[in-house]
């Protein structure tokens, strides 16, 4: 039977199937590609889409049913806001932070990216590096003469000893290395200083100082065995420190413009902003650093990195008066007033942090 008289009679459709069936031994092994129908319905409320956000309850009409790429990319667009959006934030603020600011209170904030997010990802990059250059920072460990080694030895022969004490001091002597590990052998000297010192000759005069030494007992340990892990964790908490003392960043802005009736709130975002471009520019200004040291351009890299952190300081005087918009002389005065205070303000809460490492375990 011709092909003709196959199609009058089984039809165009039943052919077609037919057809399309050869094949089938050959995506056997293959995964059928299925594209899921566009929403047209708000998957929350129900309204009618008329585009990508829903005109009722305003959820996006994303299928979060798809490939992981696809769920990585709407992630780094929710949190990051990765386009436009955000390189333009970037490059606003490391250039001139106060349009940033006078922008977004100007009623500008589609075209940038909320002062909140920002400071969190500044902050988190900030910190990241912070840890990243800590660990390159190693506390040396005290040495031992061969007098003091066969002594801490000869202690460590008797069996009155208790296991979590003999454990410590284990690990202080092997720390400190031994003086017949293929070297000769220094001649005596003077006995090292040890990183922290809490002699009995000194005892505490106030009950605080004595809630002090015991407690930096614990955490560091008797001869500062323990002082690397104390700045560790001491240092994982600098960013919850931060976050607390911009509020409070906030208020001193708002007590120094009192006269201007400026909402407290816009103090707050000036404060999110000129954080995020202080952790950023100090980044950037550290890796200019590390990189004009490898050139070795000698006295032109001292100089180059002079101009960085004065342009990094004119940027924030700058920022102050053009947002506040006052003369030179009030604004001069007021960066270097609020300056001073919000420093009292970094050192007192970087000594409530240190109290705080100190208590909790």
């Amino acid at each position: 039977m011709s092909d003709e008289g196959t199609k009058l009679i089984l039809g165009d459709t039943v052919v077609s199937a037919i057809e399309q069936a050869s094949p089938r031994r050959k995506r056997m092994f293959r995964r059928k590609k299925t594209e899921r129908p566009v929403p047209t319905h708000c998957e929350n409320c129900g309204a009618l889409l008329h585009g990508h956000w829903c005109g009722q309850c305003g959820q996006p009409a994303i299928d979060y049913r798809r490939s992981f790429r696809h769920i990585i990319v709407d992630l780094l667009d929710e949190f990051l806001n990765w386009d436009s959006k955000f390189f333009r934030t970037i490059g606003l603020l490391l250039v001139r932070p106060w349009k940033l600011t006078n922008a977004f209170l100007a009623g500008h904030r589609v075209r940038y990216v909320h002062p909140l997010r920002l400071y969190l990802l500044a902050s988190i990059l900030f910190f990241f590096a912070v840890n990243y250059w800590e660990k390159a920072i190693h506390v040396a460990p005290t040495r031992f003469s061969s007098e003091q080694r066969s002594a801490v030895e000869a202690a460590l022969k008797k069996r009155d000893m208790p296991p979590e004490i003999r454990a410590e001091v284990e690990n202080a002597l092997n720390r400190a290395g031994s003086p017949a590990s293929g070297q000769a052998e220094q001649p005596p000297q003077a006995t090292p200083t040890p990183l922290v010192d809490f002699s009995p000759s000194k005892n505490p005069s106030t009950p605080f100082e004595k809630w002090i030494e015991t407690h930096a007992r614990e955490k560091i340990g008797e001869r500062g065995t323990n002082l690397q892990l104390f700045v560790k964790t001491l240092i994982s908490n600098l960013p919850y420190m931060m976050l607390c003392c911009i509020p409070l960043f906030a208020l001193v802005l708002k007590l120094l413009y009192v006269r201007r009736k400026v909402f407290y709130i816009d103090h707050l975002i000036y404060a999110l902003h000129i954080h995020s471009f202080v952790y950023l520019a100090t980044i950037l200004i550290i890796l200019a650093t590390i990189g004009l040291g490898r050139v070795a351009l000698g006295a032109l890299a001292g100089w180059i990195i002079v101009l960085l952190w004065i342009t990094f300081a004119a940027e924030i005087f700058l920022s102050i008066r053009r947002v506040y918009r006052q003369g030179w002389f009030l604004s001069i005065f007021k960066f270097f007033f609020g300056g001073f205070v919000y420093l009292i303000v970094l050192l007192t809460a970087l000594a409530a942090t240190f109290l705080i490492t100190l208590v909790l375990p």
